[in-house]
């Protein structure tokens, strides 16, 4: 553990990571779908592990291939999710030590969602809360419709809230929520609703959409493309060697036209410099970088290349 995870560390995050992903149509568990060559589990947990707040990080793998997930930074363990969502929380829950009081709940789905929402929804609970969920407006005009697809009226969209991850809560109450679920739940804040227990609400962030379909992936990709950007990174796709990701891959700025695609190992994907043009120009202070040839091409000396820290 860092030293970054003491400021408080009195939060344990809970993140499923089981289910199918049948409607993205991968065909692997969503959590380990590729987005800018790592997957979702691996952004989401690099942004939750970020936070000052959280001490504690549970993951709940697919059943039968628990070793699947990988290698996670952080204080992260890892354990076997079971066959539904809610089973796969509660054999995450009774995995978290008995020192953390708050527990707050993310979908692996939800892989961008900001640092600073976790301390938000954490806050609201250290505050008194004994359940708080992120949300946002709805924007789009909602429709009551019969069996028969005829409209029957039109919902107050005022009134309404789209719901995001994590969602907190006391660890008692959310204890006591699936101890007493009869039924299956997708949202743990609704089991709690039925304990009669008031779930308060704090801003969402429209980086935390759910990736659930083909298109969710491209609208996370641009996210996450205009991020790095802001910070001199970029985001290549295209074109690249045998046994090189085709996904979005991070390399450095000001790539040229022609598509230039960084290899699989975790450090490339992490390579920052502030060269304008070059690779082999400043670095960030501990990395290093070196020319790598055009991808697929075998010519020294292209403006691609590597980074590494020393």
């Amino acid at each position: 553990m860092t030293a970054q995870h003491d400021v408080r560390g009195d939060v344990a995050v809970l993140i499923p990571a089981a289910g199918a992903g049948v409607r993205l149509g991968a065909g692997i568990p969503k959590a380990l779908c590729l987005l800018a060559g790592e997957s979702l589990l691996v952004h989401a947990v690099r942004r939750v592990v970020a936070a000052p707040s959280v001490g504690f990080v549970v993951v709940a793998a697919p059943p039968d291939h628990p070793d699947a997930i990988g290698e996670l930074a952080g204080p992260v363990k890892v354990v076997a999710g079971g066959p539904t969502r809610q089973a796969s929380v509660a054999a995450a829950l009774a995995a978290v030590p008995d020192r953390f009081g708050i527990i707050l709940i993310h979908d692996a789905a939800r892989a961008l969602a900001p640092t600073a929402l976790v301390e938000s929804v954490a806050a609201a609970v250290r505050a008194g809360a004994d359940a708080v969920i992120p949300v946002l407006p709805v924007v789009d005009t909602i429709k009551a419709v019969n069996a028969f697809g005829q409209v029957v009226g039109t919902v107050d969209r005022a009134v309404l809230r789209a719901v995001q991850t994590p969602q907190g809560f006391r660890r008692e109450v959310l204890a006591a929520a699936h101890a007493a679920a009869l039924d299956e739940y997708t949202d743990d804040a609704g089991m709690v609703e039925k304990l009669g227990v008031p779930v308060h609400t704090v801003p969402g962030d429209a980086a935390a959409l759910k990736i659930t379909r083909p298109v969710d992936l491209l609208i996370a990709e641009a996210l996450l493309a205009r991020t790095l950007a802001s910070v001199g990174w970029r985001v290549c796709s295209g074109p690249a060697s045998p046994g090189w990701p085709v996904t979005p891959t991070v390399t450095w700025p000001r790539t040229p036209p022609a598509t230039r695609c960084s290899p699989p190992p975790a450090w490339a994907t992490w390579a920052r410099t502030t060269a304008p043009t070059s690779p082999s120009g400043p670095v960030r202070p501990g990395w290093h970088c070196s020319p790598r040839p055009h991808a697929g091409s075998g010519r020294p000396g292209s403006r691609s290349g590597t980074c590494r820290s020393r």
